[in-house]
């Protein structure tokens, strides 16, 4: 089998490969050729952690694997990322273990990935203000990627601590944008896209902040509990998300289906989207709502790609295991 470490991924794979790979992982799931497996994620009861595993086979592709990791808070202190995780990839025709690699900058890469995905194929052409709610380690990546899909000509943001808010003026500044930190209210009324990237237990941005027209990618919601958004803004939109199942069960819209606003029947695969079968937006004043749950598919996909890169760049390690 293969290894590649952590340290060589940011030479390995772009963030326009990781769009490709997950747009592929969601065309190929919407057609039934990939599909995910049960979610396992629990509170271990030891250093305030959550752990779990993602995992899934995608026939299309070919990749079997999964990816195991979680939540450490109190890692930053110790001089280490939160979120640690690890892909292992196996032959799909033997079940023999082909690759380990290291999934922390993975993770973050597919994750705006696929938030990119639904701005290219969910947000008004004309979209020209970037609105961020949550300024963590992710935010900057769900920035870089959003401005790539959309001429956005200035970035706005909030975050529940201000503090951290020059992480995203500094990421502005690099991509040549101004950057003006908001309230809740001014983020609605001015955004034409709004990424949640936070990793709130309790409603943020209210159903009377966001106007229509607006395209919204949920990204922060991947666990019981969490909530980033008002259940009441799923009965105005059109609801897209990775894969239905996740979406109800621990996405953002848990809430909205638990209070009875909307059924797993009006949620829509965003892979049928890009395979054409289902429309996207449909008007210029369509509220979309993407709820980014983040299957195991998409790690799955972009750790295939390091792979090969990493084997035809000669710093792939091979281990007889």
């Amino acid at each position: 089998m293969f290894v590649v470490p952590e340290s060589e991924i940011a030479g390995l794979v772009s963030p326009a490969q990781c769009f490709e790979a997950v747009e592929a992982v969601f065309s190929a799931m919407a057609r039934d050729e990939a599909y995910n497996f049960p979610v396992i994620r629990e509170a271990i009861g030891h250093a305030d952690a959550l752990y779990g595993f993602k995992s899934g086979f995608d026939r299309a592709g070919k990749v079997l694997g999964l990816k195991s990791g979680g939540y450490w808070p109190g890692n930053v202190e110790k001089g280490l990322t939160n979120h640690q995780s690890t892909v292992v990839l196996f032959d799909p025709d033997t079940g023999r273990p082909a690759a380990l690699v290291g999934g922390n900058l993975l993770t973050a890469l597919r994750t705006a990935a696929a938030s990119a995905v639904s701005i290219r194929h969910l947000a008004r052409c004309d979209s020209r203000v970037l609105g961020l709610l949550g300024a963590g380690h992710q935010s900057a990546f769900q920035m870089r990627a959003a401005v790539a899909e959309r001429p956005f000509e200035k970035v706005i943001g909030w975050n529940y601590h201000p503090e951290m808010l020059p992480r995203l003026a500094e990421t502005a500044v690099e991509l040549g944008l101004p950057f003006e930190a908001v309230s809740l209210e001014d983020l609605g009324a001015q955004a034409d896209v709004i990424v949640t990237i936070s990793s709130s237990v309790a409603a943020q941005l209210l159903d009377a902040h966001v106007r229509p027209g607006t395209h919204l990618a949920c990204m922060g919601t991947d666990t019981r509990g969490k909530q980033e958004i008002d259940a009441a803004i799923f009965a105005r939109a059109r609801v897209f998300t990775d894969e239905v199942a996740q979406s109800v069960e621990i996405g953002e819209a848990q809430h909205a289906v638990a209070a009875g606003l909307i059924g797993a029947g009006d949620i829509v695969q965003i892979g049928a989207v890009i395979n054409g079968t289902v429309p996207g937006r449909q008007s210029e004043d369509d509220i979309t709502l993407f709820d980014g749950t983040g299957v195991g598919l998409q790690d799955l996909a972009v750790a295939a790609r390091a792979v090969a890169a990493a084997r035809a760049k000669g710093v792939a390690v091979e281990v007889d295991l």
